[in-house]
């Protein structure tokens, strides 16, 4: 089976966070991946083998938190 390139997840996070940066100026920048994130692992997990996605975007936001 193939899947979706995680890359293409990077691009769609970074640019949710950006959207949601405009809406939600207030809110602290990590929360908004951690909400992006999220809405992403809901909407797409099925396209994935089980838990590829999630740790994708568990390892990203480590990287963005250091």
């Amino acid at each position: 089976m193939t899947y979706p390139d995680l890359s293409e997840v990077a691009a769609r996070l970074e640019k949710a966070v950006e959207h949601l940066a405009t809406v939600r100026p207030e809110d602290d920048r990590l929360q908004l991946y951690e909400d992006a994130a999220i809405a992403i692992l809901d909407s797409e997990h099925m396209n994935y083998p089980e838990g590829i996605l999630e740790a994708y975007l568990t390892n990203y936001l480590q990287k963005i938190n250091q």
